[in-house]
């Protein structure tokens, strides 16, 4: 007669429902009208940045850009529940994280103009810049745990991908060293539902992402992640564990990408409009916004005003972008190492050669 290995239970957290009423016992720190009103206007301005940078790229003036539209809350309350000192390893979804630690708006849409200065953050200097390739940046998140943990430092690095991401190898092969050598590293699985056209029903037999943890020996827990006051909530505990020595965590956050998935994309060819319908009842702003105002902490007035201040940071940060001239051509080689291979050397000087011998030269700062 077989004899029960091991068993596991996922946990579903969640204290706001798709209506903005508490239907739990809130955390501590949601008792403070000032925190929640604080992720409310985070919640709007990375909100903002993303209907403003769809605007350029409709336009011609950016490049293919990801919204996260509809899944802000996760951003936001992970990156609200770091530390300064503690390292963000992002995907392509999480301009409301980067905005949120002090990468300004100019940074963003030069990245996204492909632009490499838009990479130099002004504020996180050790944070990672964007990931697009799917999952490959979980074992460079794995790497910068292992860092801080042979320094002896009580910070933490977090690793934000989609629900996609844990069909590859790379994100199989960080959890499980993570949780081999006990990296002070939490892994956020952003589930928005799809992998680019392909419904997370297709893409995984699991029950919950959740449980991917489990193969790898860390814990795993789901939560609302339209929820920003739950994101938050999970997101704090499992750094304070992670901070103080006890090992890394997987947080499944269940969202829904309300986008195309990029500018590049139309949804409309694989998904049904009415079932998009269904789930902007479920978004996160209104979601807030809604517990705020029957709390009355929250007013039209306000909410007018916020999106005034937002519009016009927004403005002076497009201004300037449109106004910034081009990258001097030799910053292609410049990038990548920090001392530049002889190879490379040789590719820039010919470059440099064959532009000193054109009549008309461009520098860097000046338009084209």
């Amino acid at each position: 007669m077989g004899e029960i290995s091991a068993h596991f239970d996922i946990q579903h957290i969640r204290y706001l429902g798709s209506n903005g009423k508490v239907i739990g016992p809130l955390p501590d720190f949601a008792r403070n009208v000032d925190e929640l009103t604080g992720l409310y206007r985070a919640l709007v301005r990375a909100r903002t940045f993303d209907a403003k940078a769809v605007a350029l790229q409709r336009t011609g003036r950016l490049g293919t850009y990801a919204s996260s539209l509809g899944q802000e809350a996760v951003s936001i309350g992970v990156a609200s529940a770091m530390r300064a000192d503690d390292v963000l390893v992002p995907s392509f979804r999480e301009q409301g994280a980067q905005l949120m630690r002090g990468v300004t708006p100019l940074e963003l849409l030069l990245y996204w103009g492909g632009d490499e200065r838009g990479s130099a953050f002004s504020g996180p200097k050790e944070d990672f810049p964007v990931s697009v390739p799917v999952g490959s940046h979980a074992p460079h998140a794995a790497g910068v745990a292992l860092a801080l943990k042979l320094r002896r430092e009580p910070r933490a690095a977090v690793c934000i991908f989609g629900d996609g991401a844990t069909s590859k190898g790379d994100v199989a092969e960080a959890v499980n060293i993570a949780g081999v050598w006990q990296l002070p590293l939490l892994f956020v699985v952003v589930n928005n539902q799809w992998a680019i056209s392909t419904p997370r029903e297709r893409q995984t037999a699991a029950v919950t992402l959740a449980q991917k943890a489990i193969a790898g020996g860390i814990p795993g827990e789901q939560v609302d992640g339209n929820d920003v006051i739950a994101v938050r909530s999970v997101t704090s505990a499992a750094l304070e564990r992670a901070r103080r020595g006890d090992g890394p965590s997987l947080i499944e956050a269940l969202t829904y990408r309300l986008a195309d998935h990029t500018t590049a994309d139309n949804a409309s060819r694989y998904r049904d409009d009415r079932m998009v319908a269904e789930r902007w009842q479920e978004e996160p702003l209104v979601r807030l916004r809604r517990y705020l105002t029957d709390g009355g902490h929250w007013t039209k007035k306000g909410e007018e005003q916020l999106l005034r201040q937002t519009a016009a940071e927004l403005d002076v940060a497009v201004a300037e972008y449109l106004a910034t001239g081009p990258q001097r051509p030799e910053s292609i080689f410049e990038y990548t190492y920090a001392s530049m291979p002889t190879d490379l050397v040789a590719q820039r000087d010919a470059m440099l050669s064959l532009q000193s011998s054109r009549p008309e030269k461009v520098s860097e700062g000046q338009p084209s």
